[in-house]
């Protein structure tokens, strides 16, 4: 079978290549899933560096996301149902690059066949997480603040029209005044430009709170860190939360004990993978339907900024890095 695969951890377009492995077969408990498509997302292009929480078994194939039909099972109930069903499949080792994965049955959920291929591809990461990190962990009131940085990223653009759909507002963080007039476009309530440089967290914290009132900022979503995501912390208001769910600049958070203390504020990590391994069946059904409604209002859908073939992954990543392609990169596998 066709898989992406890499040797060592580098630059994506440089150790990335196509080439034929064997079919993997699946064990008791695990599913055999032939891949229709699968996004570039940013935390694949860090795995690939060697970068990202999770450090790759080189030779690795990539791809934590996807969709794609269950061939054969294992062994189990679970992967019995779930045969012959098109399913997001969530690998939470990587290797949906690939013409066909194996993962655990718990991995794998039926996605509505009402969804394109592209948005049923994409439809856990970032959807998953807006609703997520915005209803079922903060849970942000109608009419209240959320303050986000990166927000014209997929996500960042998925937040701001949340929050339009649930009445709450967003203050977005982006680092050009090209991206701020998009934002506007779409709807955002407010729209900060910064660069995130050493220096400028007082006086971003500083127009933050001027923006959100007296109360300060009392909700926040961070994936950038450094500069960026302490002046957020700095413009936390009494029992304001700040989630940190990326690491964007590369830097680490940079903030006095006291900034938390004195106002009783706080941080917490926020990963999807963890936060659904906690979950039921029940509940993943039940947020599988919510993000399909929510898919098809145009509320939580991808942009798809073009699709490629594993033969050609270099241009793939190529597109994913590139600024000016707006919309997510795709790989395709299979009718």
């Amino acid at each position: 079978m066709k898989a992406v695969r890499f040797n060592s951890p580098g630059n994506p377009a440089a150790v990335l290549t196509a080439g034929d492995i064997p079919q993997p077969v699946p064990a008791h408990g695990q599913v055999l899933v032939r891949m229709l498509a699968s996004p570039i997302n940013p935390s694949d292009l860090m795995f690939i560096r060697g970068q990202y929480t999770l450090q790759p078994e080189c030779p690795a194939t990539p791809g934590f996301e996807g969709v794609g039909i269950v061939e054969q099972s294992g062994g189990g109930l679970r992967g019995r149902l779930f045969r012959g069903k098109r399913v997001v499949v969530l690998n939470s080792r990587g290797g949906n690059w690939a013409e066909y994965t194996v993962v655990p049955s718990a991995q794998v959920i039926p996605i509505s066949s009402a969804l394109s291929v592209e948005q049923a591809a994409t439809f856990f990461v970032n959807p998953a997480t807006a609703w997520v990190m915005t209803q079922e962990v903060l849970k942000v009131p109608q009419g209240a603040w959320l303050v986000q940085t990166a927000a014209a990223s997929s996500l960042g653009t998925m937040i701001v029209r949340l929050g339009r759909h649930c009445g709450f507002r967003t203050l977005n963080i982006v680092r050009r005044e090209t991206q701020a007039a998009q934002l506007q476009a779409l709807g955002a309530d407010h729209v900060e430009v910064s660069d995130g440089s050493e220096g400028s967290e007082a006086a971003l914290a500083s127009r933050l709170r001027s923006i959100c009132g007296a109360s300060g900022v009392q909700f926040a979503v961070d994936a950038v860190g450094g500069p960026l995501g302490s002046a957020v912390i700095q413009s936390l208001g009494p029992a304001g939360r700040m989630l940190a769910f990326g690491t964007l600049s590369g830097l680490p958070l940079k903030f006095s004990p006291r900034t938390l203390m004195t106002v009783g504020s706080s941080v917490e990590g926020f990963w999807l993978g963890n936060f659904m391994a906690r979950q039921g069946l029940l509940f993943k059904l039940g947020l599988v339907r919510r993000l399909t409604n929510l898919i098809q209002q145009n509320v939580l859908s991808t942009e798809i900024g073009g699709t490629w073939t594993p033969q050609d992954i270099q241009a793939a990543v190529t597109a994913a890095e590139d600024s000016q392609v707006h919309g997510k990169c795709m790989l395709r596998f299979s009718r």
